[in-house]
């Protein structure tokens, strides 16, 4: 059933995921628009779609419009994973549910992740992050991409952060640091997740601009 206190607020954008570091981080970028970002558990929802999509955009179209559905508020949604080509086929839109899967910690994850991949020299441990952002805006789906190029080095380079344990050990081509140890202004401008979101960001920027 629809939250009736909450329908008539346009300036609400509910951000469809329980994951506090992609909320940190796609909050941080649309950060100074006129909008309220809010979580599920915020409206106390604690149900979760299900990701049987074959791919980003269909994982990111279908958290969008299970959170909609629930509430009627904009909705922005987003479906990312990495693709090592070490691991070709694996992976991707199912990353976390990947090896020890997504009940592992973070630590405890990471540390298969990085087991599995000990042999491979680093001419060979390429990969990419990958990112798909659904927005849903006046009942109107929106789609963005953004893709990040990089290397897994062979230990984690900083902390883990919460719910992002990859960012330790991913280092993006051409930057001397991982995801993790970037500012949050480095990592937003050339990350995955901050190119998608940056173009949500432009598009909300014209739309409220333009009333």
């Amino acid at each position: 059933m629809r939250n009736k206190k909450i329908l008539h607020q346009p300036q609400t954008l509910l951000i469809g995921t329980s994951n506090p570091g992609k909320f940190r981080e796609i909050t941080e970028i649309l950060s100074g628009l006129a909008l309220k970002f809010i979580m599920p558990r915020d409206l106390k929802i604690k149900d979760a779609p299900h990701e049987s999509g074959s791919n980003y955009e269909e994982n990111a179209k279908i958290k969008a419009k299970f959170f909609h559905k629930k509430t009627g508020l904009n909705v922005l949604a987003e479906d990312s994973g990495i693709e090592v080509d070490h691991f070709q086929g694996e992976l991707s839109h199912q990353t976390r549910r990947w090896g020890k899967g997504a009940s592992a910690s973070d630590k405890k994850w990471l540390l298969h992740f990085l087991k599995q991949m000990e042999k491979v020299p680093m001419s060979k441990r390429t990969a990419r992050f990958c990112c798909c952002a659904a927005l849903i805006r006046n009942n109107r789906l929106h789609i963005f991409h953004g893709t990040c190029r990089g290397h897994i080095m062979h230990k984690p380079e900083a902390p883990i952060l919460e719910g992002l344990p990859l960012s330790s050990c991913f280092k993006p081509i051409g930057c001397k640091k991982v995801y993790a140890a970037l500012s949050t202004h480095e990592k937003n401008a050339i990350s995955h997740r901050g190119k998608a979101i940056s173009k949500v960001r432009k598009f909300l920027i014209d739309f409220l601009v333009s009333g």
